[in-house]
């Protein structure tokens, strides 16, 4: 090897190094732990929605289509500063009621366009989709097909996958689609009205962010939901984690994994880089 070679050798490695740790040091600033809270259900109860209008922070909102109470309080959390989604009914494996705006395994593709097209309507500022139920429709593969294709059309529109069921396919369709997706990591209230259990749910969302960066609450209107949240919400800032829309936590989870890929990518150059010259 020439010697000018090897002299600028330690050169080219101290770069990469520096190069390394700036890149380790903006995917850690990039990715400390965040969470975003969905509150589901709402539109139905004048009460309950202006009290979760009402909770600190930037908890996502999801109203229930054509429900009493949904588009005033919707453009009342608009102004607060709140994101707004649509709550939208699929049909369940236990056949339970799906109330206005729901859409079923059962539907031919303009119906569930047009069924699901009057339910986003019904809820203005709507920044994006999860669904209510559909445990039956989650699974359906030509269904999901058929939704995320028509969600993809109507602008810069996002899909929550609420998981329930685990044969869900909705955010596999919607990747597929090229929407922004996520899903829930955790439900703060499987059980109603047991503040202990939403505390211990609400101490598991944390510990789930810190261990992997970021984790994804939905919770109820439920007094003790709204209790506790109330509290916990206020101490935000001692805990180290921190709270954001579900569209700023799309666009966060996008970017820790760009930076993780560039980092990992110079980090195998490097290693290839630093064999010893035969």
């Amino acid at each position: 090897m020439p010697k000018g070679a090897r002299l600028r050798q330690p050169a080219a490695r101290w770069m990469l190094g520096l190069l390394l740790l700036w890149l380790g040091t903006a995917h850690a600033h990039e990715t400390r732990p965040f969470i975003s809270i969905i509150i589901d259900d709402l539109g139905n109860r004048q009460d309950e929605g202006v009290r979760t209008v009402a909770l600190p922070g930037a908890v996502t909102l999801a109203f229930l289509p054509h429900t009493p109470h949904a588009r005033a309080l919707a453009l009342q959390g608009h102004e607060a500063g709140k994101e707004i989604m649509l709550h939208l009914p699929m049909e369940a494996t236990e056949g339970n009621a799906l109330g206005p705006g729901g859409i079923k395994a059962g539907m031919d593709r303009d119906t569930m366009r047009t069924t699901f097209v009057t339910a986003l309507e019904s809820v203005p500022h709507a920044r994006g989709v999860n669904n209510h139920m559909g445990s039956l429709l989650t699974a359906h593969v030509q269904h999901m097909e058929w939704f995320m294709a028509e969600l993809a059309t109507r602008g810069e529109l996002y899909f929550v996958d609420s998981r329930t069921t685990t044969q869900t396919v909705a955010q596999r369709a919607a990747l597929a689609h090229e929407l922004p997706a996520t899903r829930r990591d955790v439900f703060l209230d499987t059980i109603p009205d047991d503040e202990a259990y939403v505390e211990e749910q609400w101490d598991r969302l944390l510990a789930l962010a810190r261990q992997r960066g970021h984790a994804l609450a939905i919770g109820h209107p439920y007094a003790a939901t709204l209790s506790v949240l109330e509290r916990r919400l206020a101490e935000m800032p001692e805990t180290g984690v921190e709270l954001v829309s579900v569209s700023e936590y799309l666009k966060r989870k996008k970017e820790a994994n760009r930076l993780w890929q560039a980092s990992s990518s110079h980090s195998q150059t490097a290693a290839r880089n630093s064999k010893p010259s035969p």
